[in-house]
């Protein structure tokens, strides 16, 4: 059920918002995102820069950004024709908000840890 909008401070976090960042805050599109920061990648660029992503796994991540317009898709005008991938206007204002969490992260990662071996000792 969706939260009902509040005057509280709550949060108000209804399924688009869900859906979203479920679809652009998960281990392999942070990862993309991460490389296409720095510079273009073309499909194979991305699977060495990231290894461990499986071809499938790749390219349905690929499609989530770019239907979320986090990514775009452009075909470059070469023989054989190729595809690089690049991070748009919008993507680029994730960098920010990512930033802040990763932040939290770290420091209260020691916090973390302690409650997952108390939880795990149960």
């Amino acid at each position: 059920m969706d939260t009902p909008p509040t005057t509280t401070g709550e949060l108000r976090i209804t399924a688009p918002h869900r859906e979203l960042l479920d679809q652009v805050l998960d281990k392999w599109s942070l990862s993309i995102l991460n490389e296409l920061c720095e510079r273009p990648a073309r499909f194979n660029d991305l699977r060495r820069a990231i290894p461990t992503v499986t071809q499938k796994s790749l390219t349905a991540t690929l499609r989530r950004l770019e239907r979320n317009g986090i990514v775009e898709r452009v075909l470059l005008s070469s023989r054989p024709v190729a595809v690089e991938y690049r991070i748009t206007p919008l993507g680029k204002t994730l960098r920010r908000p990512v930033e802040v969490l990763l932040d939290w992260a770290e420091a209260h990662l020691p916090e973390i840890e302690r409650a997952r071996r108390a939880f795990d000792l149960t």
